[in-house]
């Protein structure tokens, strides 16, 4: 049904994404160069063994990532998780998956937008940080609601822009180590400088795939691309195995080039924050530690763009399904995006930046939750491989290693990092869960009434 100002009220998105354009948004929200802001943190946690974590996280992710390319046949639509589940284990578990995503969604974009506020307040110290936060906030919100392809096209070359600084920094690396050897053992950054802790890995592991979302973003434009479902599950796989190859490799060249022990890091929380770039400082130069702060201020601002885009269509799609307010789904007749969508995102991001921004622990407070509804939202996902494909059987026979092994590993390893995450972090994500039921509760109650 139309409705004034070229939207309609139940519309349908723009196909005029290809293969390209997928991968720019999942390395955006990404960011190649994710381990920079938290590379001191993951070094305290795995007792020096940075490198291991993101080969692990990597691992983890990809079970994710699979179950991610079998429900995307299933279900190509906008929303990704909300719409698997509800494919594959029903309207309930569909909404609670749709929910935790939403926690994740509308959160990572804030703290990648703090992330730029601080990079920028460094930079230009006499503009408070909350500023150049809110700045970044509304620049990329303009770029989202102009257009799917437009914001695809500056994103290409930011993406573009961080490779290059990534390439530098990894050369210059090289060159240090082969002139004047490593700081630390060169297999330290696999099995640890002060011994080797499987505990300690996997509570680096729950934070470090806050480096990692993102890929799954993808999927939330499958009804923008053009060559069906096959080019997004492509995408979406493809994604995670570059980010981890990137990953690996950078905290490995980082971890060599650390001056300090990662007991000393664990002692001195505050050096953790700054230590890639003081490994930067100390091997190869003052040049190179600006240019990455440049880089990594311009970077997280565009992967909140593609965060903020995600979480748009995420909200379009519960909007659309009836679980959020109809006026939600309306797409616009001329940009094909779903403009009501992405600025109410918007909204809700912009408050919970500058809210962090303005105090001196709210990166603390964001980090330590968007992990948790993610995570919860993957279990769900795997779970839904096995409803659709083993238990319904909805395509005949399943296979038992893609459909029944692979996502039962997955949610279990899942489980265990979930369970190694912060107290803090379990706390917000069982209250939100909470939240999320009540919800449910008040919908079923509406519906039978």
């Amino acid at each position: 049904m139309a409705v004034s100002g070229g939207s309609t009220a139940e519309g349908k998105l723009r196909r005029t994404l290809g293969f390209r354009d997928l991968v720019v948004y999942g390395l955006l929200f990404i960011a190649p160069m994710a381990p920079v802001g938290v590379f001191g943190t993951l070094d305290a946690k795995s007792d020096g063994a940075v490198a291991l974590v993101y080969l692990v996280a990597t691992v983890v992710m990809a079970f994710t990532a699979f179950s991610y390319a079998q429900m995307v046949h299933v279900a190509p639509l906008a929303g990704s998780v909300f719409a698997y589940a509800r494919k594959g284990l029903g309207e309930g578990p569909g909404f609670i998956a749709g929910w935790m995503a939403m926690l994740d969604y509308l959160l990572i974009p804030a703290v990648a937008y703090l992330f730029s506020g601080i990079a920028m307040n460094a930079l230009v110290p006499e503009v408070s940080r909350w500023v150049w936060t809110a700045i970044a906030v509304v620049v990329t919100t303009a770029l989202n609601l102009w257009g799917v392809r437009a914001a695809a096209r500056v994103g290409f070359a930011v993406l573009a822009m961080e490779i290059v600084v990534l390439l530098v920094f990894v050369v210059s690396a090289v060159v240090v180590l082969a002139r004047d050897g490593a700081e630390r053992g060169w297999l330290t950054p696999l099995t640890g400088d002060t011994g080797f802790s499987t505990t300690a890995v996997l509570g680096a592991v729950s934070v470090a795939v806050l480096s990692y979302l993102g890929f799954d973003a993808i999927a939330s434009f499958a009804e923008e691309v053009t060559g069906g479902s096959a080019k997004v599950a492509r995408a979406v796989l493809f994604c995670l195995v570059l980010a981890g190859a990137l990953f690996v490799v950078q905290s490995y060249l980082a971890a060599l080039l650390e001056p300090v022990s990662s007991a000393e890091l664990a002692a001195d929380p505050v050096k953790q924050g700054s230590a890639f770039y003081d490994a930067v400082d100390a091997s190869v130069g003052t040049w190179l530690h600006d240019l990455v702060a440049v880089s990594k201020a311009i970077g997280a601002a565009f992967a909140a763009l593609a965060g903020q885009a995600a979480a748009g269509r995420l909200v379009f799609a519960m909007g659309r399904e009836g679980r959020l307010p109809s006026f939600l789904s309306r797409v616009d007749g001329g940009s094909g995006v779903p403009r009501v969508a992405i600025a109410c995102a918007a909204v809700v991001t912009l408050v919970a930046a500058v809210w962090a921004a303005r105090r001196d622990d709210g990166l603390d407070h964001l980090v330590s939750v968007v992990n948790v509804g993610a995570l919860t939202a993957f279990v769900l996902l795997h779970a839904s491989v096995v409803g659709w494909f083993a238990v319904r059987r909805m395509e005949g026979p399943p296979s038992w290693w893609r459909h029944v092994v692979v996502p039962v590993v997955g949610a279990g390893v899942l489980v265990a990092v979930i369970l190694e995450a912060t107290a803090t972090a379990q706390l917000v994500g069982v209250c939100w869960l909470g939240i999320g039921l009540v919800v449910l509760a008040l919908q079923w109650g509406r519906r039978t009434a």
